[in-house]
């Protein structure tokens, strides 16, 4: 078994260097072409600890793909763009894997890559070495010591948890995990997990993560449940190492608040309910603060949306304290924020402007490095999204439409999924306040953007904002729009 501690061999091709990633660095040094990159990875709830060597090292053509976290940075800085309009190289070419004959074979049930000219299995680059795959990021240190067998399983396990295109993730068969179905139904021991698998499932829960707000939960609930089963039979198995047991832990946790949230949004409360009920059976199991505050917090999140305010409140209060401790403001914002909307049910306009007030005030002491990555979607338009709900829920509508009208300007037009949310509540909130015409305006736009999302969610509130405008069917605008809306494929 050959170790991954062995140095590879370097490819014989020469180095191309990145002139299209220079270019886009325009007249910035480096240095400050870096601080920007950091700022962009605060902006979406990375952490990469980029420099001006790194930027030399992309431009030089020594980083040819990079990583996860670096290529969500990186298009959330050029929108529209892909990581080859950045100079890159297309991730499947700089995969590093060794030359396969046609006899190998990557797992039962995996499928079979067509044969070379030569009869054998290659990738354009037979060895990945850390200047052409990005391991500059911390999600990547983890990695030292896998095994090339194990990368191999990791690789394979990486496409079946991500693989997918569009609004679509590809269902993770289990055989490619190197677990058995036999051996998941409890008929066979499981191998033990590795610092290889621990990675997948972080890399799947940050995949789902990044589709969902693009896309929205529809199409992604139904096959994120695989990952996660698969993640707790990983969990089940055990492994060598106390840490990788710690990040199964923890990526299960997540991942179950993941496929919870997508349960959730596509309007499914009780398998959603189950789902963070799992995760907080972890977090407690395990001794993991961060994960059962964040269980506590969509917890409340889900029982505002499920009509039970009462328990929203004391799902976000027990989410606050237990969040304390890790020295977070932005997190106790948003669980403040969740505490406001629990408020707000109740029609405690007090308690939920206290709350509000509170959230404001934890939300300007800034980002700090304990900011969960989950909480890459919370910024100043969540805030203000978050805050037009309480408003509408108290039913104050003009001033709930002025949150709303303000978080859909503030979006990052990568969040789809949270442009869509924002317009949808502009759209109630303008109909309930008066304003059919605008409302109309609204929510057309709203029905363009269900082109890309689908959510049940932002379906839900559509067709109220509908029946609304009904009356004012014969307004400027608001034929039209109801027209199209009722003409609408509904998501089944």
């Amino acid at each position: 078994m050959a170790s991954s501690t062995v140095p590879p061999p370097q490819p014989d091709r020469p180095l191309q260097p990145n002139c299209v990633f220079r270019e886009l660095r325009g007249q910035r040094s480096p240095a400050e072409f870096a601080a920007a990159v950091r700022r962009a990875a605060l902006e979406v709830g990375e952490r990469v600890s980029c420099d001006a060597r790194y930027i030399g090292r992309v431009e030089a053509g020594e980083i040819r793909c990079p990583n996860y976290a670096y290529e969500r940075v990186f298009l959330h800085m050029f929108p529209g763009r892909t990581l080859t309009d950045l100079g890159f190289a297309p991730r499947s070419s700089v995969r590093g894997r060794r030359t396969r004959t046609a006899e190998d074979s990557v797992g039962p049930g995996a499928g079979s890559p067509a044969p070379a000219g030569d009869g054998t299995h290659a990738s354009p680059e037979p060895y990945e070495t850390h200047s052409q795959y990005d391991t500059h990021s911390q999600y990547e240190t983890h990695n030292q010591y896998e095994t090339h067998e194990n990368h191999e399983e990791s690789d394979v396990l990486r496409r079946a948890f991500m693989t997918g295109g569009g609004a679509t993730v590809a269902a993770a068969s289990l055989g490619p995990l190197g677990l058995a179905p036999e051996a998941v139904a409890g008929q066979g021991p499981p191998r033990r997990a590795a610092a290889s698998d621990a990675g997948a499932v972080e890399e799947a829960v940050r995949r789902i993560r990044l589709l969902d707000d693009r896309h929205g939960a529809d199409s992604l609930y139904r096959r994120a449940a695989t990952p996660l089963r698969v993640a707790y039979a990983l969990l089940d198995a055990g492994a060598t190492r106390q840490t990788t047991v710690e990040r199964l832990c923890s990526g299960a946790g997540e991942l179950a608040i993941s496929v919870g949230w997508l349960a959730h949004d596509s309007g499914r409360f009780d398998d959603a309910r189950s789902h963070y009920a799992e995760a907080l059976a972890t977090a407690r199991m395990t001794g993991d603060p961060a994960l059962e505050a964040h269980a506590f917090c969509n917890t409340a999140f889900l029982a505002r949306d499920a009509g039970r305010p009462r328990e929203a409140v004391r799902a976000a209060q027990a989410a606050l304290r237990v969040a304390r401790p890790l020295g977070s403001p932005r997190l106790l914002s948003l669980l403040s924020l969740r505490e406001a909307g629990g408020w707000a049910g109740l029609a405690d306009r007090v308690g939920c402007e206290q709350a509000l007030a509170r959230a404001q005030t934890l939300y300007e002491r800034g980002p700090s490095d304990a900011d969960p990555e989950w909480m890459s979607f919370y910024g100043e338009a969540e805030l203000e999204g978050l805050e037009a709900q309480c408003w509408s829920t108290l039913g104050d509508w003009l001033r709930a439409a002025r949150h709303a009208r303000r978080a859909g300007q503030l979006q990052n037009p990568h969040f789809t999924r949270n442009l869509a949310l924002y317009t949808a509540e502009l759209a109630d909130d303008l109909a309930r306040g008066g304003h059919p015409d605008e409302a109309a305006a609204a929510g057309t736009r709203v029905l363009e953007l269900l082109d890309e999302v689908q959510s049940s969610r932002i379906q839900t509130m559509l067709a109220g904002t509908a029946r609304v405008l009904l009356p004012h069917r014969r307004t400027s605008g608001v034929s039209a729009f109801l027209e199209r809306h009722a003409s609408m494929p509904r998501t089944t």
